[in-house]
């Protein structure tokens, strides 16, 4: 029913990240990995290293126990570097190619030229590297370092690792009669890596030069054994053949939905960021932490739960990718033991909890900051609702979320008011230095309300009767109401919001969890207010303030001032996309794009509401296959400021109930007898079965008589065509560039 008319290749070249000069550290860098193994690629501008393009590689499990206890935290593994005979110099360009997912380079150098082609192989877990070069940089080579072996002047480039723990590495290296080479690095406390690689110079009269390179987490045989036959099997395979089955895995992955708007720039950011989603995690991935496979200078080099991962996952649920999110739920189902550990011994029986930041075990005990378990149970509640798995939801999801709620319930009190009240929290991350701790948090009152809320509707689902739903609904009805003043929501009982706060823990009611719509005046009012003084305060905002305040102001409707917001994410982030504090987190440019999910498609609730909080400059949109809460895929399109039509299929059968802008005569197209009823206020009720579909137009939409509903691509702005990867802020103005 749904014809679309995607050149992907053309469209995905559209949004490719360019340089026309070197990058010159990680902000700028070209980035390649498949959820395992990645590479930042780089340079440097210091007289020594000029010759230098650096591969700065990276595994995600890798990690080293450090002395004096502590989790184990993320580890350098080390850099490949291509040594030109020259100067890296100009006119030289590099391409990251994001339909194909490699980069691409055409570099110029005082003594020659050549050509670098380079990309993460898509399943398997090797990094390829091909040179073609002129005769003047025949003797251009490429050589690995072990992190510890790195030169000071590249190993400080990106700021001196002064809050970072670096493990002191041994280093053996090898070479094997087939030329394969083996470095195993052994870490002086616990822990390891192993490098393996295989290099083919050209022979004579050839010019093209390979190089195959494999890294996998520990130091004993078995872990060398697998590098090395994940490296000689690369090189076995026809380079053709296993070049194409990397490009078709990302070719199938992008084709799983579609978003097009008129807003170039964002657009182009908004499919980087779905490049980025699978280079940093799989299904069978490590949990998406602070930097993915692209490790430099931070002090957070693990994993961060008082937002960071779960707003890192958020837009995998509404843009269809599903199957990244399963490295989240495979890790809390594996580490189930561990979460009950987390909590004091004496609620062991019933409950389970999550600190805020540890290594991959999930070992965090949990102190004054109570909320981060219920927060993932809400990614899980979105994967269930986008799923509809209800395996998970039985197996996962309610047992988790049911001992997440207990411990809250434990620590709950009753106060003279007759209400029940939470102890002194923190709230994520006011007054931070402080540990400032504050009782009736918005942020644990909203989480333990929509845990309960939750609870009580999976015993309706399951068709189970819990000996704790009367307890739900009794916390339900005595718990204190969250906080409020005149300024609007409060941090927590008696501490209004006095100074700038990057988060917004304080209105997670409104967002994430949904728990206010705004749809009475009243509610309204106080979410405006608290969005008002918020930003009145100033101070602290970083980039997931700006996203969470799009997604706000989305829920509202408000798509001009959701755009506002998104266009000052663009300027905190950097050249590349990435996203840096002290470190790198890279959870604010995922964020970015569920926001612009938000703008287009939202589920919560009881229904599916289509463009949203579309901005009044987006004259045409265009959105194909995103997926919506109980299962719908769904389609739409707007042109000339108003909804032409919109495709919902359902893979569940569930209750459907469309919110639309559309007005007039509007009429359904559907390939059974289905019904649809209008309840008013743009709101259609359809009798959907599972495994069909429907339309909804209207009756003077052009192709409608032809039965042709036609998702193609908005006219793109060509001077913010290749906007991202190197530094551009000419083309914000349209300055004339062909």
């Amino acid at each position: 029913m749904i014809k679309t008319k995607v050149d992907w290749p053309s469209f995905m070249a559209r949004h490719d990240m360019t340089w026309s000069v070197k990058p010159n550290s990680w902000n700028e860098g070209a980035f390649i990995g498949n959820g395992f193994l990645g590479a930042m690629i780089y340079s440097e501008e210091h007289r020594e290293k000029r010759n230098v393009l650096r591969f700065v590689l990276g595994c995600t499990d890798v990690t080293a126990q450090k002395p004096g206890g502590g989790f184990p935290p993320r580890v350098p593994v080390g850099e490949l570097h291509l040594e030109l005979v020259g100067w890296y110099y100009q006119p030289s360009s590099i391409r990251l190619d994001l339909w194909n997912a490699e980069m691409r380079a055409e570099i110029t150098t005082t003594v020659g030229t050549l050509k670098v082609r380079a990309f993460v192989h898509s399943q398997d877990q090797v990094l390829s590297v091909e040179l073609e070069t002129s005769e003047g940089e025949r003797a251009a080579r490429m050589s690995w370092y072990a992190f510890s072996e790195v030169d000071h002047v590249l190993k400080n480039a990106d700021g001196f690792n002064l809050n970072q723990y670096i493990p002191q590495a041994e280093v053996v290296r090898e070479v094997n009669e087939d030329g394969l080479h083996v470095a195993v690095q052994t870490f002086n406390y616990a822990g390891g890596c192993t490098t393996a690689w295989i290099e083919r110079r050209p022979e004579k009269g050839e010019n093209l030069h390979q190089l195959w390179l494999s890294i996998g987490n520990g130091f004993n045989e078995q872990v060398k054994q697998k590098i090395e036959a994940n490296v000689r099997n690369a090189v076995n395979q026809p380079r053709e053949s296993w070049q194409a089955l990397h490009r078709s895995w990302w070719h199938d992955y992008y084709q799983q939905s579609f978003v097009s708007i008129p807003d170039t720039m964002l657009e182009s950011f908004y499919w980087i960021q779905m490049y980025k989603l699978a280079s940093v995690t799989r299904s069978d991935g490590m949990i998406m932490d602070n930097q993915g496979p692209w490790l430099t200078t931070t002090p957070w080099a693990g994993v961060w739960f008082n937002m960071n991962v779960q707003m890192s996952y958020s837009p995998v649920y509404t843009s269809g990718r599903l199957e990244l999110g399963e490295s989240l739920v495979r890790a809390f189902r594996d580490n189930l033991e561990q979460l009950i550990r987390n909590v004091p011994e004496q609620y062991r029986g019933d409950s389970a909890g999550l600190g805020r930041s540890m290594s991959y075990d999930l070992a965090g005990n949990v102190g004054t900051e109570v909320g981060n378990l219920t927060w993932v149970c809400h990614n899980f509640w979105r994967h269930y609702r986008h799923s509809m798995n209800h395996s998970m939801l039985e197996e996962l999801l309610f047992p988790l979320l049911k001992r997440s709620v207990q411990y809250y319930l434990h620590l709950l009190e009753e106060g003279e008011d007759g209400k029940l009240h939470l102890p002194p929290m923190i709230s994520p991350e006011y007054g931070s230095f402080l540990q400032l701790t504050v009782p009736d948090t918005h942020y644990d009152l909203a989480l333990l309300r929509w845990g309960c809320q939750t609870l009580l509707r999976i015993v309706r689902i399951l068709d189970i009767d819990d000996p704790q739903k009367a307890k739900w609904e009794t916390t339900l009805e005595q718990l204190v109401p969250l906080p409020v003043d005149e300024t609007g929501f409060m941090i927590g009982a008696g501490q209004p919001l006095e100074f700038g706060h990057r988060h917004f823990s304080h209105l997670m009611a409104v967002f994430p969890l949904h728990l206010m719509s705004g749809d009475t005046t009243e509610e309204r009012e106080l979410i405006m207010r608290s969005l008002r003084h918020w930003f009145s305060r100033e101070g602290d905002l970083r980039g997931f303030t700006f996203t969470g305040a799009a997604s706000i102001a989305a829920a509202l409707g408000e798509g001009d001032e959701s755009l506002k917001y998104l266009k000052t994410l663009m300027h905190l982030l950097k050249p590349n996309t990435m996203y840096r504090e002290a470190g790198p987190v890279i959870e604010s440019p995922l964020a970015g794009a569920e926001a612009i999910h938000d703008m287009l498609l939202q589920s919560w609730g009881e229904e599916i509401r289509v463009f949203p909080a579309v901005p009044s400059t987006w004259r045409e949109v265009a959105f194909h296959d995103l997926r919506a809460e109980g299962a719908f895929v769904v389609s739409a399109s707007r042109a000339e400021g108003a909804t032409m039509w919109i495709r919902v299929k359902s893979l569940a059968g569930q209750p459907c109930r469309l919110k639309t802008d559309m007005t007039g005569d509007i009429r359904m197209s559907a390939s059974s007898n289905i019904q649809y009823r209008s309840l008013g206020g743009g709101i259609f009720e359809l009798d959907l079965p599972q495994g069909e579909e429907a339309v909804l137009y209207r009756a003077d939409y052009a192709t409608a008589d032809r039965g042709s509903w036609e998702v193609e691509p908005v006219p793109a702005e060509s001077h913010m065509c290749g906007y991202f990867g190197g530094n551009k802020p000419w083309r914000l103005y349209g300055l004339p560039i062909q």
